[in-house]
Protein backbone atom coordinates (compact mmCIF):
# COMPACT_ATOMS: atom_id res chain seq x y z
CA UNK A 1 0.00 0.00 0.00
CA UNK A 2 1.44 3.54 -0.51
CA UNK A 3 1.87 6.46 1.42
CA UNK A 4 0.59 9.64 0.58
CA UNK A 5 0.60 13.08 2.38
CA UNK A 6 -0.94 16.07 2.57
CA UNK A 7 0.58 19.87 2.89
CA UNK A 8 0.24 19.60 6.55
CA UNK A 9 2.69 15.82 6.74
CA UNK A 10 5.36 17.89 4.95
CA UNK A 11 7.99 20.59 5.47
CA UNK A 12 10.62 22.40 3.07
CA UNK A 13 14.22 22.19 4.13
CA UNK A 14 15.90 25.86 4.11
CA UNK A 15 19.05 25.92 0.98
CA UNK A 16 21.57 28.38 0.68
CA UNK A 17 20.33 32.02 -0.25
CA UNK A 18 22.06 34.55 -2.20
CA UNK A 19 18.98 37.05 -2.96
CA UNK A 20 19.04 40.02 -1.08
CA UNK A 21 15.51 40.98 -1.09
CA UNK A 22 12.18 39.40 -0.85
CA UNK A 23 10.81 41.74 -3.62
CA UNK A 24 13.48 40.15 -5.82
CA UNK A 25 12.10 36.85 -6.89
CA UNK A 26 9.70 36.92 -9.88
CA UNK A 27 6.19 35.36 -9.55
CA UNK A 28 5.49 34.45 -13.45
CA UNK A 29 3.93 31.29 -14.08
CA UNK A 30 2.40 29.30 -17.11
CA UNK A 31 -1.28 28.96 -16.56
CA UNK A 32 -1.85 26.79 -19.77
CA UNK A 33 0.90 25.52 -22.20
CA UNK A 34 0.67 29.13 -24.29
CA UNK A 35 -0.31 31.60 -21.85
CA UNK A 36 1.71 33.22 -18.59
CA UNK A 37 0.56 35.41 -15.98
CA UNK A 38 1.91 37.57 -13.17
CA UNK A 39 1.34 35.75 -10.55
CA UNK A 40 0.63 31.96 -9.64
CA UNK A 41 -2.69 32.44 -8.38
CA UNK A 42 -6.37 32.03 -9.73
CA UNK A 43 -9.54 32.74 -8.10
CA UNK A 44 -11.68 29.17 -8.27
CA UNK A 45 -14.57 29.04 -10.63
CA UNK A 46 -16.97 28.91 -8.34
CA UNK A 47 -20.33 30.70 -7.85
CA UNK A 48 -19.62 31.98 -4.63
CA UNK A 49 -15.32 32.54 -5.48
CA UNK A 50 -15.88 34.95 -9.27
CA UNK A 51 -17.71 37.88 -10.12
CA UNK A 52 -16.93 41.07 -11.89
CA UNK A 53 -15.54 42.60 -8.96
CA UNK A 54 -13.28 39.96 -7.83
CA UNK A 55 -12.02 39.44 -12.17
CA UNK A 56 -11.08 43.53 -11.79
CA UNK A 57 -8.56 42.81 -8.75
CA UNK A 58 -7.60 39.85 -10.13
CA UNK A 59 -6.74 41.03 -14.04
CA UNK A 60 -5.12 44.40 -12.35
CA UNK A 61 -2.82 41.91 -9.74
CA UNK A 62 -1.87 39.79 -12.90
CA UNK A 63 -3.82 36.87 -12.55
CA UNK A 64 -7.00 35.71 -15.04
CA UNK A 65 -10.32 35.20 -14.00
CA UNK A 66 -12.37 32.04 -14.97
CA UNK A 67 -15.87 31.69 -14.97
CA UNK A 68 -18.12 29.43 -13.31
CA UNK A 69 -20.19 27.31 -15.26
CA UNK A 70 -23.70 27.91 -13.30
CA UNK A 71 -25.33 30.65 -14.63
CA UNK A 72 -27.72 31.68 -17.88
CA UNK A 73 -25.90 31.54 -21.42
CA UNK A 74 -26.76 35.27 -21.83
CA UNK A 75 -25.14 36.32 -18.65
CA UNK A 76 -22.05 34.35 -19.78
CA UNK A 77 -22.15 36.31 -23.30
CA UNK A 78 -22.00 39.73 -20.89
CA UNK A 79 -19.20 38.52 -18.98
CA UNK A 80 -17.38 37.51 -22.45
CA UNK A 81 -17.98 40.61 -23.72
CA UNK A 82 -17.02 42.66 -20.58
CA UNK A 83 -13.91 40.86 -20.33
CA UNK A 84 -12.96 39.84 -23.89
CA UNK A 85 -9.51 37.81 -24.35
CA UNK A 86 -8.86 38.46 -20.60
CA UNK A 87 -11.08 35.53 -19.52
CA UNK A 88 -11.48 31.55 -18.93
CA UNK A 89 -14.88 30.40 -19.47
CA UNK A 90 -16.39 27.11 -18.02
CA UNK A 91 -18.19 24.40 -19.20
CA UNK A 92 -19.37 20.70 -18.34
CA UNK A 93 -19.18 17.95 -21.01
CA UNK A 94 -22.74 18.63 -21.92
CA UNK A 95 -22.20 22.45 -23.00
CA UNK A 96 -20.62 21.96 -26.42
CA UNK A 97 -22.97 24.52 -28.56
CA UNK A 98 -22.73 27.12 -25.83
CA UNK A 99 -19.12 26.28 -25.12
CA UNK A 100 -18.21 27.14 -28.79
CA UNK A 101 -20.21 30.06 -29.50
CA UNK A 102 -18.28 31.56 -26.23
CA UNK A 103 -15.36 30.97 -27.79
CA UNK A 104 -16.18 32.56 -30.64
CA UNK A 105 -17.39 36.07 -28.81
CA UNK A 106 -13.78 36.53 -27.63
CA UNK A 107 -13.15 34.05 -24.41
CA UNK A 108 -9.47 33.05 -24.04
CA UNK A 109 -10.11 29.87 -23.62
CA UNK A 110 -12.62 27.21 -21.43
CA UNK A 111 -12.11 25.31 -18.17
CA UNK A 112 -13.54 21.44 -18.71
CA UNK A 113 -15.15 21.74 -15.03
CA UNK A 114 -16.29 17.82 -14.02
CA UNK A 115 -15.68 16.18 -10.71
CA UNK A 116 -13.99 13.26 -12.25
CA UNK A 117 -12.09 13.98 -14.94
CA UNK A 118 -10.74 10.74 -15.57
CA UNK A 119 -13.45 9.96 -18.61
CA UNK A 120 -13.42 8.85 -21.78
CA UNK A 121 -16.74 11.54 -21.80
CA UNK A 122 -13.65 14.11 -20.84
CA UNK A 123 -11.23 12.84 -23.87
CA UNK A 124 -14.09 13.16 -26.77
CA UNK A 125 -15.21 16.40 -25.22
CA UNK A 126 -12.07 17.93 -25.37
CA UNK A 127 -10.66 16.79 -28.51
CA UNK A 128 -14.40 17.74 -29.99
CA UNK A 129 -13.41 21.28 -28.86
CA UNK A 130 -10.03 21.39 -30.22
CA UNK A 131 -10.89 20.07 -33.58
CA UNK A 132 -13.35 23.19 -33.50
CA UNK A 133 -11.33 26.02 -31.83
CA UNK A 134 -7.16 24.74 -31.92
CA UNK A 135 -5.91 28.09 -31.16
CA UNK A 136 -8.36 28.30 -27.72
CA UNK A 137 -6.09 27.15 -24.47
CA UNK A 138 -8.09 24.47 -22.37
CA UNK A 139 -8.07 23.65 -19.12
CA UNK A 140 -9.34 20.46 -17.81
CA UNK A 141 -10.22 18.33 -14.40
CA UNK A 142 -9.92 17.55 -12.06
CA UNK A 143 -7.48 15.12 -11.56
CA UNK A 144 -5.52 13.60 -8.77
CA UNK A 145 -3.24 10.95 -10.31
CA UNK A 146 -0.24 11.22 -13.12
CA UNK A 147 -2.22 8.62 -15.23
CA UNK A 148 -5.16 10.82 -15.43
CA UNK A 149 -3.16 13.56 -16.09
CA UNK A 150 -0.97 12.16 -18.81
CA UNK A 151 -4.51 11.13 -20.30
CA UNK A 152 -5.97 14.60 -20.13
CA UNK A 153 -2.73 16.00 -21.67
CA UNK A 154 -2.73 13.23 -24.45
CA UNK A 155 -6.56 14.34 -25.59
CA UNK A 156 -5.32 17.77 -26.18
CA UNK A 157 -5.67 19.55 -22.56
CA UNK A 158 -3.71 22.70 -22.56
CA UNK A 159 -3.06 22.38 -18.33
CA UNK A 160 -4.85 20.32 -16.02
CA UNK A 161 -6.46 21.03 -12.51
CA UNK A 162 -5.49 19.16 -9.68
CA UNK A 163 -7.38 17.95 -6.98
CA UNK A 164 -9.85 15.76 -5.41
CA UNK A 165 -11.86 16.31 -2.36
CA UNK A 166 -9.59 18.62 -0.68
CA UNK A 167 -11.63 22.00 -0.66
CA UNK A 168 -12.57 23.46 2.53
CA UNK A 169 -16.47 22.90 1.12
CA UNK A 170 -16.21 19.10 -0.43
CA UNK A 171 -17.23 15.82 1.07
CA UNK A 172 -16.15 13.50 -1.80
CA UNK A 173 -14.01 11.87 0.12
CA UNK A 174 -15.82 11.01 2.83
CA UNK A 175 -18.97 10.30 0.74
CA UNK A 176 -16.89 7.83 -1.26
CA UNK A 177 -13.71 7.40 -0.21
CA UNK A 178 -11.98 8.27 -2.77
CA UNK A 179 -9.21 10.90 -3.62
CA UNK A 180 -5.55 11.44 -2.94
CA UNK A 181 -4.11 13.42 -0.37
CA UNK A 182 -3.23 16.63 -2.26
CA UNK A 183 0.24 17.02 -1.76
CA UNK A 184 1.08 13.67 -3.16
CA UNK A 185 -1.57 14.26 -5.77
CA UNK A 186 0.32 17.34 -6.80
CA UNK A 187 4.21 16.21 -6.93
CA UNK A 188 2.76 12.80 -8.67
CA UNK A 189 1.27 14.43 -11.09
CA UNK A 190 4.42 16.98 -11.71
CA UNK A 191 6.44 14.51 -12.50
CA UNK A 192 4.93 13.82 -15.58
CA UNK A 193 4.04 17.93 -15.95
CA UNK A 194 7.79 18.33 -16.30
CA UNK A 195 8.44 16.08 -18.65
CA UNK A 196 5.46 17.23 -21.19
CA UNK A 197 5.75 20.35 -19.95
CA UNK A 198 1.82 20.96 -19.98
CA UNK A 199 0.84 23.12 -16.28
CA UNK A 200 -0.54 21.95 -13.36
CA UNK A 201 -2.85 24.24 -11.28
CA UNK A 202 -3.11 22.42 -7.57
CA UNK A 203 -6.85 22.99 -6.75
CA UNK A 204 -8.17 23.24 -3.27
CA UNK A 205 -6.42 22.32 0.46
CA UNK A 206 -5.39 26.48 0.06
CA UNK A 207 -5.50 28.30 4.15
CA UNK A 208 -2.23 30.25 4.42
CA UNK A 209 0.50 30.97 2.25
CA UNK A 210 2.36 28.12 3.34
CA UNK A 211 0.13 25.45 1.31
CA UNK A 212 0.94 27.80 -1.31
CA UNK A 213 4.28 27.40 -1.22
CA UNK A 214 4.29 23.70 -0.59
CA UNK A 215 1.93 23.47 -3.77
CA UNK A 216 3.99 25.86 -5.97
CA UNK A 217 7.59 23.59 -4.84
CA UNK A 218 5.63 20.61 -5.26
CA UNK A 219 5.85 21.24 -8.97
CA UNK A 220 2.50 23.38 -9.43
CA UNK A 221 2.67 25.83 -11.96
CA UNK A 222 -0.35 27.99 -10.54
CA UNK A 223 -2.88 27.47 -7.22
CA UNK A 224 -6.13 27.56 -7.11
CA UNK A 225 -7.95 29.36 -4.37
CA UNK A 226 -11.54 29.14 -3.35
CA UNK A 227 -12.61 29.63 0.06
CA UNK A 228 -10.19 32.53 0.76
CA UNK A 229 -11.30 34.30 -1.56
CA UNK A 230 -14.94 34.09 -1.50
CA UNK A 231 -14.55 35.76 1.59
CA UNK A 232 -13.07 39.05 0.61
CA UNK A 233 -15.54 42.25 -0.14
CA UNK A 234 -15.34 41.31 -3.91
CA UNK A 235 -16.16 37.87 -4.01
CA UNK A 236 -19.54 36.74 -5.85
CA UNK A 237 -20.53 35.40 -2.66
CA UNK A 238 -23.51 36.35 -0.64
CA UNK A 239 -23.06 38.57 1.89
CA UNK A 240 -24.25 39.89 5.48
CA UNK A 241 -23.98 41.65 8.64
CA UNK A 242 -22.68 39.59 11.76
CA UNK A 243 -21.73 41.14 15.07
CA UNK A 244 -19.38 37.86 15.32
CA UNK A 245 -16.54 39.04 13.42
CA UNK A 246 -14.09 41.88 13.01
CA UNK A 247 -15.43 43.09 9.17
CA UNK A 248 -18.93 43.02 10.50
CA UNK A 249 -19.95 40.86 7.65
CA UNK A 250 -19.84 37.40 7.01
CA UNK A 251 -20.08 34.99 3.49
CA UNK A 252 -21.53 32.10 2.47
CA UNK A 253 -19.10 29.19 0.61
CA UNK A 254 -20.28 26.14 -0.86
CA UNK A 255 -19.55 23.49 -2.84
CA UNK A 256 -20.66 23.22 -6.26
CA UNK A 257 -22.29 19.79 -5.41
CA UNK A 258 -23.82 20.56 -2.29
CA UNK A 259 -27.14 20.56 -1.18
CA UNK A 260 -27.53 24.05 -1.20
CA UNK A 261 -26.15 24.83 -4.45
CA UNK A 262 -27.89 21.84 -6.38
CA UNK A 263 -31.57 22.94 -4.61
CA UNK A 264 -30.92 26.36 -6.04
CA UNK A 265 -29.22 25.22 -9.70
CA UNK A 266 -31.60 21.72 -9.92
CA UNK A 267 -34.42 22.48 -7.84
CA UNK A 268 -33.06 19.66 -5.56
CA UNK A 269 -30.68 16.48 -5.84
CA UNK A 270 -30.75 14.63 -8.55
CA UNK A 271 -32.57 11.04 -8.37
CA UNK A 272 -30.21 8.49 -7.24
CA UNK A 273 -27.68 11.19 -6.01
CA UNK A 274 -26.27 12.13 -2.65
CA UNK A 275 -24.62 15.58 -1.76
CA UNK A 276 -20.84 15.84 -2.34
CA UNK A 277 -20.41 19.16 -0.37
CA UNK A 278 -21.77 21.57 1.82
CA UNK A 279 -22.47 25.06 2.67
CA UNK A 280 -21.25 27.44 5.49
CA UNK A 281 -21.14 31.27 6.51
CA UNK A 282 -17.37 32.82 7.46
CA UNK A 283 -16.18 35.81 8.00
CA UNK A 284 -15.35 38.39 5.53
CA UNK A 285 -11.58 38.92 5.60
CA UNK A 286 -10.87 42.09 3.95
CA UNK A 287 -10.27 43.06 0.31
CA UNK A 288 -8.96 40.20 -2.35
CA UNK A 289 -5.97 43.28 -2.89
CA UNK A 290 -4.84 42.30 0.96
CA UNK A 291 -5.57 38.78 0.79
CA UNK A 292 -2.89 38.46 -2.84
CA UNK A 293 -0.77 40.91 -0.96
CA UNK A 294 -0.36 38.23 2.03
CA UNK A 295 -0.42 35.08 -0.08
CA UNK A 296 2.46 36.65 -2.27
CA UNK A 297 4.48 37.87 0.50
CA UNK A 298 4.20 34.67 2.09
CA UNK A 299 5.50 33.24 -1.15
CA UNK A 300 8.33 35.51 -1.87
CA UNK A 301 9.38 35.04 1.15
CA UNK A 302 9.63 31.59 1.20
CA UNK A 303 11.12 31.58 -2.27
CA UNK A 304 13.88 33.36 -0.48
CA UNK A 305 14.19 30.32 2.43
CA UNK A 306 14.57 28.31 -1.00
CA UNK A 307 17.25 30.25 -2.33
CA UNK A 308 14.64 31.00 -5.22
CA UNK A 309 14.50 33.96 -7.65
CA UNK A 310 11.66 31.85 -9.70
CA UNK A 311 9.38 29.70 -9.37
CA UNK A 312 11.30 26.86 -11.72
CA UNK A 313 14.28 27.76 -9.41
CA UNK A 314 12.16 26.89 -6.29
CA UNK A 315 11.03 23.55 -7.63
CA UNK A 316 14.45 22.52 -8.50
CA UNK A 317 15.89 22.97 -5.90
CA UNK A 318 13.06 22.09 -2.91
CA UNK A 319 13.54 19.40 -0.60
CA UNK A 320 10.67 18.13 1.70
CA UNK A 321 10.82 16.34 4.97
CA UNK A 322 7.91 14.50 6.13
CA UNK A 323 6.59 15.98 9.65
CA UNK A 324 4.36 14.64 12.29
CA UNK A 325 1.49 16.32 13.82
CA UNK A 326 3.51 17.96 16.16
CA UNK A 327 4.93 19.94 13.61
CA UNK A 328 2.30 21.78 13.33
CA UNK A 329 2.23 22.62 16.99
CA UNK A 330 5.47 23.68 17.11
CA UNK A 331 5.60 25.78 14.12
CA UNK A 332 2.48 28.00 15.67
CA UNK A 333 2.54 31.11 18.06
CA UNK A 334 2.57 29.81 21.77
CA UNK A 335 2.13 32.61 23.86
CA UNK A 336 1.07 30.71 26.49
Amino acid sequence: MRHALTYDDVALVPQFNNIPSRTEPSLESWLTRNMKISIPLIAANMDTVIGEELAEVLLAQGSIPIFHRFTPFEEQKKWVAKFKDKTFISSGILQMDETRKLLDLGAIGACIDVAHGHSDRMFRYIQELKKSHPDKQIIAGNVCTAMAYHDLVNAGADAVKVGIGPGAACTTRMVTGFGVPQFTAVQDCARIAEKLRVPLIADGGIRTSRDVVLALAAGASTVMVGKLFSQTLESAAQKRKSDKYPSGFEAKYRGQASADFQKEFYGGLKAKTTAEGIDFWGPVSGSAENLLAVLLGGLRSGMTYGGARNLKELQRKAEFVQVTSTYIHESKPRPD
